[in-house]
C-alpha cells in the first residue's frame, strides 16, 4: 500500500479533521518516504487516527518509529509522528501544530505505549501537555525547572538552585 493509498483511506474516514499532504518528491525513496507527511488540523481527533491507523487490518501500523516536536518560531509548535506497519512493510508520517501558548494534544500511550517515554521528552523539552498521559513529568530535566530548552525564545538561566549555569 503506497502513502497516498494510506492518505485516500484517511481521508475515507476522517476528512474533515485532516488537513495538506505534503509529499517529498525526490528521486531519493527514503526521503520520500520518511519526508512526506499529513497534517491533521483537528489534534482533538488523534486518537482515533491513531487507533484507526493501528486496528484497521489492511493498515497495521503496529510501530510508533518516533514522536519529533518542533517550536516553527511564529508562536505555534508542531509534533511529527512517524509510524511503521511492519508486517506490511509501509510507512506514514503526520504532523499536529498548535499554539505555543497551552500547547496541548492527547497522549497516544494507550494505542501505542512506548509513546510514553517520548512524549514525556516533548513536554519536557518543548513543552507541550499530552491529556491522558499516564505519567507526565519531565523525564530529562527537574520538575522545577524553568522553560523548555528547545523553544526558540528559551534563555537559559544564570542560575538554578543555587548554583552558577556554566555558559555554552
Amino acid at each position: 500500500m503506497t502513502q497516498q493509498d494510506i492518505v485516500e483511506r484517511l481521508r475515507a474516514n476522517f476528512g474533515k479533521a485532516l488537513g495538506e499532504w505534503h509529499e517529498i518528491r525526490s528521486e531519493n525513496e527514503y526521503q520520500r518516504r520518511t519526508g512526506s507527511y499529513l497534517e491533521i488540523s483537528d489534534p482533538s481527533s488523534l486518537q482515533e487516527i491513531a487507533f484507526f491507523l493501528r486496528d484497521e487490518h489492511d493498515l497495521d501500523f503496529n510501530n510508533l518509529l518516533l514522536i519529533s516536536s518542533v517550536d516553527n518560531g511564529d508562536g505555534s509548535l508542531s509534533l511529527a509522528y512517524h509510524l511503521e506497519s511492519t508486517r506490511k512493510k509501509h510507512q506514514i508520517a503526520f504532523r499536529i501544530t498548535v499554539l505555543a501558548d497551552n500547547a496541548s494534544v492527547p497522549t497516544i500511550t494507550p494505542i501505542w505505549l512506548h509513546a510514553n517515554w517520548q512524549e514525556r521528552e516533548a513536554w519536557d523539552m518543548i513543552g507541550i501537555r499530552f491529556k491522558g498521559h499516564p505519567d507526565h513529568r519531565r523525564i530529562l530535566l527537574d520538575e522545577d525547572y524553568p522553560g523548555y530548552p528547545l523553544r526558540k525564545d528559551f534563555q537559559e538561566p544564570d542560575f538554578f538552585h543555587g548554583m552558577k549555569v556554566p555558559n555554552a
